[in-house]
């Protein structure tokens, strides 16, 4: 009650500042307006003198809450009033008049005056154009009318305290499968694949359109996400179709903000963020790692030298000298707990009725959790600046007449280890925490030493990853620049509806690097005095290690690309007949300056014919034909084109007339089916360029020519490294989509989609080409075949319960599998081993061992099935299956374990409430349905695994194997690790059941609180919103898995994926 007496204050202390608007507002007009009452109700008339009668009504929202301010004017004429605070109106009309009532945000409504005196409007709230239309393949459809299965999101919903937008995609949108496998600033893309993978061939990545231009993941991963008008996944063959060649693999297409008519209006938005891992892994600490090396030793032979001696661990756990006795935590010694980043997005918009603009610009400060050496004087710790700006401009040359200007760039500047972030949490896994500190002081007789003193042991080659961290840095710059210019030309004045088109843009990437970096000086404990505590040290590499930082350039690459659209287009209804048409011409040129090689040298091009035609009748049926004619320079003149043809129809059935009844409660019910054929011309890899001519080595002295028994003798010389093959060809995809649409009580939108593809000519070296012909090189032909299927669906609800509440939820779900068709192997079923055949099974399933268990004991070995890998089988190693039943352990016994590692289930869900200026969204998300292998060499403690011949390593403990290895005093067969060794076992590293893991899991992907201050706080300061508000992302994380972050897969030794605490403040002007 105090709330509305305060209302009604406000709105009589206003009213002659009401009446003097009013008065202005008329002004201009061929008449005066008397103003003839002001309170509850105003009058406007004019002095025409006419038999009227007065009517009364009421304005609601959508919610039933009064409308105050609503301003309700008899049509054609100039009388008018504005509703009270309580909604309430009333104005002198005649019989057959019509009101029209308007409110800012709403849709105006026509109210017929009968012989009734009193009215009632409900108000519905005005939807954004990109609300009623869907942004498909070179054009906007209405939303009623698309039959293809294309899935938007709202930008809103990407929105997530991270400067990589690929990071926000897993679960947000049905159809697309996603995750990401490391967290490190600028490696952290996500990958992601629609409807799953469906070859086995090159590239299974969909095609990135920004603004009708294709572009690179990286530059998506740097799209702000302030700067998305829409964003739209494109999934069936009429949504890609006009893509021909390039849309076998689905489609990303995104459109940025243009400026709207309108007093400007500015955004800013400014975050700050700490991130910290998801999950660290626990390593032993240094006493458990030396006792556990001990036995490792001990039980593989009793009689073997041990590593450290009881006395070398008294002195450790009495921390005698932390130099002698050395007890290094590397991953504290080398990584932070957190770390802080900054996010900073502005952008103004407006413009009059010639010209529109929007105008951005972002700055994103990720830093990684490296710790710095302060002897240093340079910072070698992750530091990843991204600086973007846009510029879209709309200008109407006439009123038929519109042309856009897009500019827009990004810039990184990075700085960080040599060595990056990723291999440095590698390289900790390969560090023993006991044979060296991380580096000595320079103290005593090593005072006057200038370079830092790094430890190390035996000759002076083993991993020590503190020094890779600290020896130096890496700078890069990436520059990514895309000029478009756009021109659309009406041609109503030949027929109503006719359009045509033209845009050109020309794209820059340059990307340049270099390294600082100084070779690290070694030093071994030499003599050490315990009675002192004093110790002398060795240098390893005197002449190996260098003063001062040495300068070396890297890579460098520019690349351009220019593309070339124009479009004609036709789109008109003639009375229940609705029709369009369009055809699109498209060429796309690349070329890189820095190729470093002939043939990538030239220009890379493609062009093509695209088209869509559409029909509709009385808004109920709707078919659709869509085709595009690619061509590629990449294949023979005889396959260089390809027709793409797809067609779909649809039925809204919720608009026939039988429907009326049941409108309320299913208010949308609409069948769609398409069916067609698109390509990929993204096959071989990157060093294949012309299929059709050979590759012929003739300058390089080290290639030459194999020949001989078991190719046994080798001459330099001339060497082909690809025979000429003139039918090679892209991959076809032959495309099925059933759906779905279905509203209820206008609150529930549930959609849902069945989906099939059979994808053929999939590029794959032959296997049955004969040694005896003398090839160098493999032959490869359009032979494979691979399918997929599955279903994805969307949940949207949304219900505003009164003007305070409301609550939103949405949910997707999509599941996607594959599996091969036709692939060229040995006769496995004739050799009476069909489980090894790959045919029927899922694309990226993996295969190896089923591990029954642990071996028990000697007698239990020699009654099982000869496993004959290597060294000595002893009780605690794995024992496998005999699949064949032949009495031994081969290849033959490899079957199909696991999941595919691409997952076949991804989903999201989440819940968004609000009351008042308050506001609380929560968002799940989840894969599962896919398997991951730990690599048991990588983890083996106390074995070298490290790949370069001339370094060592030591692998550490994990805690796990620690607490759960077989041993005499815990002989678990079913534990997580067989029986300990200081060197590899190569029974215990095969790839197995044992080793497999489930990556599924489920984690509170987002969780955010916010708060929007009232308009009467903002409005003196000319501010029209003001929110602040607090959201992490990553907080939560269920799984079977507990060792690392199980999105992060086979790759969990890497640079873990980040838990992000953000804090944010947005303010509107």
């Amino acid at each position: 009650m105090k709330h509305r007496l305060a209302s009604q204050h406000y709105w009589q202390s206003t009213q002659g500042l009401r009446k003097a608007l009013l008065i202005l507002c008329f002004s201009g007009a061929p008449f005066f307006p008397v103003v003839e009452h002001i309170n509850a109700t105003v009058y406007v008339t004019t002095t025409v003198d006419q038999q009227k009668k007065e009517v009364k009504g009421t304005i609601y929202d959508e919610t039933n809450a009064p409308v105050a301010g609503a301003t309700v004017v008899v049509k054609s004429s100039t009388r008018g009033c504005i509703t009270d605070i309580d909604g309430k109106f009333s104005i002198s009309v005649n019989v057959g008049d019509e009101l029209l009532v308007s409110f800012l945000g709403y849709q105006t409504e026509n109210v017929k005056i009968t012989t009734n005196n009193n009215y009632t409007v409900h108000l519905k709230p005005k939807v954004d154009e990109l609300d009623e239309v869907t942004v498909v393949a070179f054009a906007k459809q209405k939303k009623e009318s698309v039959i293809s299965s294309v899935t938007t999101v709202k930008p809103s919903e990407l929105k997530v305290p991270s400067s990589n937008l690929t990071t926000a995609l897993a679960g947000r949108m049905s159809g697309v499968i996603a995750y990401q496998t490391s967290g490190e600033p600028g490696k952290d893309d996500a990958s992601f694949f629609i409807r799953g993978v469906t070859t086995f061939g090159y590239a299974a990545s969909p095609l990135i359109l920004i603004d009708n231009v294709e572009l690179t993941t990286a530059d998506l991963a740097r799209l702000n996400v302030d700067d998305i008008a829409s964003f739209s996944i494109m999934k069936d063959a009429t949504a890609t179709a006009l893509y021909g060649a390039r849309g076998a693999n689905g489609v990303i297409l995104v459109t940025t903000k243009e400026g709207k008519e309108g007093k400007a209006t500015v955004n800013i938005r400014i975050e700050n963020s700490i991130s910290t891992p998801v999950r660290t892994i626990e390593t032993a600490d240094p006493i458990t790692y030396m006792q556990l090396h001990n036995e490792a030793v001990k039980t593989r032979n009793p009689l073997g030298v041990l590593p450290y001696s009881q006395s070398k661990i008294d002195n450790t756990i009495r921390n005698l000298n932390s130099y002698a006795f050395p007890a290094v935590d590397w991953y504290d010694e080398m990584f932070k707990k957190y770390t802080m980043n900054q996010r900073v997005t502005a952008n103004i918009s407006g413009g009059g009725n010639v010209a529109r603009y929007y105008i951005a610009a972002s700055f994103f400060n990720d830093n990684g959790v490296l710790n710095v050496d302060k002897q240093n004087n340079f910072n070698s710790n992750i530091s990843l600046k991204k600086y973007s700006v846009r510029s879209n401009i709309n200008i109407n040359l006439t009123k038929t007449t519109e042309a856009i200007i897009r500019v827009n760039g990004s810039f990184d500047d990075y700085r960080g280890p040599i060595d990056g972030g990723d291999a440095l949490y590698n390289k900790v896994m390969k560090t023993s925490p006991v044979l060296f500190p991380k580096s000595f002081p320079n103290v005593g007789e090593y005072t006057n030493n200038t370079h830092l003193m790094f430890g190390n042991y035996g000759d002076g080659t083993y991993i020590n990853p503190y020094a890779d961290m600290v020896k130096g840095y890496k700078d890069y710059n990436r520059t990514s620049i895309v000029a478009q210019g756009e021109l659309k030309q009406s041609l109503d004045f030949i027929t109503k509806g006719l359009n045509v088109r033209g845009l050109i843009s020309t794209t820059r990437y340059v990307y340049s690097d270099i390294s600082r970096y100084y070779n690290p000086y070694y030093y071994a404990m030499g003599a050490y005095d315990q009675s002192k505590n004093t110790y002398s040290l060795t240098l390893l590499n005197p002449n190996g290690g260098t003063e001062y930082l040495n300068y070396n350039e890297g890579a460098k690459d520019v690349t351009t690309t220019n593309y070339m659209e124009a479009a004609m287009s036709y789109n008109r209804d003639f009375d229940e007949h609705g029709i369009s048409g369009m055809l699109v011409f498209t060429r796309r040129t690349q070329q890189n300056s820095n190729a470093g090689d002939l043939q990538k040298s030239l220009p890379y091009k493609n062009q093509g014919l695209s088209g869509r035609f559409t029909y509709s009748y009385d808004k109920r049926y709707f078919a659709e034909f869509n085709f595009g004619y690619n061509g590629s320079e990449r294949f023979a003149e005889n396959e260089r084109y390809g027709f793409f043809p797809s067609f779909g129809v649809g039925y809204l059935m919720s608009n026939e007339k039988f429907w009326k009844p049941l409108e309320k409660t299913i208010n949308k019910l609409k069948w769609k089916f398409t069916y067609g054929l698109v390509g990929n011309d993204a096959i071989g890899d990157s060093n294949d360029r012309f299929f059709y001519l050979s590759n012929v080595n003739m300058n390089d002295e080290n290639k030459g020519q194999d020949f001989g028994t078991n190719w046994g003798n080798h001459i330099n010389g001339i060497t082909v490294t690809r025979y000429a093959n003139e039918v090679i060809t892209w991959e076809k995809a032959k495309k099925m989509n059933i759906g779905i649409e279905l509203g209820l009580f206008n609150k529930l939108e549930i959609q849902a989609d069945v989906f099939y593809e059979k994808r053929n000519s999939i590029l794959m070296t032959r296997s049955y080409i004969p040694s005896t012909m003398g090839l160098t090189a493999d032959v490869r032909a359009n032979v494979g075949a691979a399918s997929g299927k599955g279903i994805d669906m969307s949940v949207d609800y949304s219900h505003s319960i009164n003007k305070d509440l409301w609550v939103t939820g949405r949910a997707n779900f999509t599941y996607a599998t594959s599996k091969y068709e036709k692939i060229e192997e040995p006769d496995y079923l004739g050799a009476g081993t069909p489980w090894r055949s790959q045919l029927g099974q899922k694309l990226s399933q993996q295969w190896g061992f089923i591990a029954e268990r642990l071996f028990i004991d000697e007698a239990d070995i020699a009654n099982s099935p000869e496993q004959n890998f290597g060294g000595k089988l002893m009780a605690g190693d794995i024992k496998y299956k005999d699949v064949d039943k032949d009495g031994k352990i081969t290849e033959a016994d490899k079957v199909p374990i696991g999941y595919p590692t691409t997952p076949e289930i991804t989903y999201g869900f989440g819940l968004s409430a609000g009351y008042k200026g308050w506001d609380l969204s929560a968002f799940f998300q989840g894969n599962a349905r896919s398997s991951f292998w730990i690599d048991p060499n990588r983890i083996s403690p106390f074995i070298d695994t490290d790949d370069d011949n001339n370094t060592h390593s030591q692998n550490a403990l994990l805690k796990v194997i620690a607490d759960n290895h077989w041993s005499e005093a815990n002989r678990n067969i079913y534990t997580f690790w067989p029986r300990l060794a200081n060197e590899s076992v190569p029974n215990n590293t095969q790839s197995s059941t044992w080793w497999m893991q489930d990556g599924s899991f489920m984690r509170l992907k987002s969780l955010e609180l916010g708060y929007t201050l009232p308009e009467r706080w903002t409005r003196k300061a000319r501010i029209s919103n003001v929110r602040i508000y607090l959201n992490g992302t990553n907080l939560l994380t269920f799984s079977k898995f507990k060792l690392w972050d199980p999105e992060m897969g086979g790759n969990g030794l890497g640079y873990p994926i980040q838990r992000v605490y953000n804090i944010g403040l947005s303010v509107n002007f």
